[in-house]
């Protein structure tokens, strides 16, 4: 064994011994001493113990990797480093992690064992659904927990990752009982119950100037780091449960995938290509996966924290719809100092603005968000409402046989009645309207 991984388990060992009874000085010098197996604790154990008193006045049984990494910054275990014999452990104290803080009313997940119950798995299978030696990026299609599909979104490529239906199962799970509890911010509005594309638009509705701005490569940007800091700090899981839990919700691209999605032409598409095959290519949120939106979500809170601060000291509003950022208010929005200054916050939380899809409009010219007009108010672009209404009066008065051209019979009815929601969940006034228009419809 090198020295750097003695080192590391004796530090591990160390940590397990100092948690392993009352968090008091005497007791805990005297656990590190039977773990070392001495009759008497050496002086550089006094000295470690009080650094870690110093450093933690209460016992982190929850974060026991977290304390093992401490131990070797001390200046105490500097001085046992240099002592003869060298400090190795010879009897380990186990100890069971704890639950210190529960700041939202998430499931109660001490453990490993506890987590496998929640998920209705075994040991075994937790640890084959969380990947901890990264298989994902090597395995082929039928060891992988995922499905991907490369798909062309505007001059690129969107990759996505549709996980097959036992991790699926797991990944709701979570999200019922682990994400779903913890509280977004108010700008949040993609893939939130109670919110919409109208919750977004409607703050704009009127404004001067209508700011809209665009996340470059928005999921695989959340890093599996990310994730396990917010799981660990914010939600309050244990640190094992932590790593668990991040290794249930991110993955990382196979190689032999990424070698088959072809590189999009342009200079400047090339290059988004190739940032987004380094994102990929690490551990992080897959863009398919039921739980990338509430961790997403979770993980913008400070980003929108921050950008709803600089909005408002420029009078205006702000909302994020996943990756889309729009602001609403004064001329002010319109300088391009404004939208440096968004760039520079979101290079600073991690994000990369996409500078082609950066449009400021003002109220002269149709102000669109999330596909919605806000001139006046949210609603469908006039063309899109004119074209729904002329195709339900076709339905009702020539027969909707006639109105179906190159789509399938079987699906056009779901078609169009789809369309009258989508217009019904952005104007809720004009979906009515169509909704009694549709319901003259014979369908027969």
């Amino acid at each position: 064994m090198t020295t750097h991984r003695q080192d590391a388990v004796t530090a591990a060992g160390v940590a397990t011994a100092l948690l392993a009874g009352r968090w008091r000085r005497r007791e805990m010098v005297r656990r590190v001493a039977v773990a070392l197996d001495r009759a008497r604790a050496p002086r550089w154990v006094g000295t470690l113990v009080g650094e870690v008193l110093v450093a933690y006045r209460e016992a982190p049984a929850d974060r026991p990797r977290e304390l093992a990494a401490f131990v070797p910054t001390t200046e105490g275990w500097s001085r046992g480093r240099t002592a003869l014999p060298r400090p190795r452990v010879a009897r380990w104290q186990p100890v069971a992690v704890s639950v210190l803080r529960r700041p939202f009313p998430v499931a109660e997940l001490p453990d490993a064992a506890a987590l496998a119950r929640l998920l209705d798995l075994d040991l075994g299978e937790l640890l084959w659904f969380a990947d901890p030696r990264g298989l994902e990026r090597t395995s082929g299609e039928p060891l992988r927990h995922y499905r991907w599909h490369a798909v062309p979104h505007g001059s690129g490529m969107r990759l996505l990752a549709a996980p097959k239906p036992r991790l699926r199962e797991i990944q709701r799970r979570l999200l019922r009982h682990v994400l779903a509890p913890v509280p977004l911010h108010a700008a949040a509005h993609g893939c939130v119950p109670g919110r919409s594309v109208r919750t977004a638009a409607a703050p704009h509705a009127g404004a001067d100037v209508v700011l809209g701005m665009d996340l470059e490569a928005f999921f695989p940007s959340v890093a599996a780091a990310r994730v396990w800091g917010l799981l660990q700090g914010t939600v309050g899981l244990t640190e094992p449960v932590a790593h668990l839990v991040t290794g249930l919700v991110t993955t990382v691209l196979p190689a032999a995938v990424w070698r088959r999605v072809p590189v999009p032409p342009g200079a400047g598409s090339a290059d988004r290509h190739r940032r987004l095959g380094r994102r990929l290519a690490v551990p992080h949120l897959p863009q398919g996966a039921p739980t990338s939106p509430a961790l997403a979500n979770l993980v913008c809170f400070r980003l929108d924290r921050r950008l709803a601060g600089l909005a408002a000291a420029a009078g205006g509003r702000y909302t994020r719809y996943v990756d889309d950022l729009t602001f609403g208010g004064g001329r002010a929005l319109a300088a391009d100092r404004f939208a440096a200054r968004v760039a520079a916050i979101a290079a600073d939380e991690g994000f990369r603005v996409n500078d082609a899809k950066t449009r400021a409009v003002g109220a002269a010219r149709r102000q669109e968000v999330l596909g919605a007009v806000v001139n006046a108010r949210p609603t469908l672009p006039r063309p899109e409402r004119d074209a729904l209404r002329a195709l339900l009066h076709n339905c009702t008065t020539r027969g909707w046989r006639t109105q179906v051209r190159d789509r399938d019979p079987a699906t056009f009815r779901d078609h169009v009645l789809g369309r009258v929601a989508w217009a019904s969940s952005v104007d809720p006034a004009l979906g009515a309207r169509l909704q009694a228009m549709a319901a003259r419809v014979d369908w027969s």
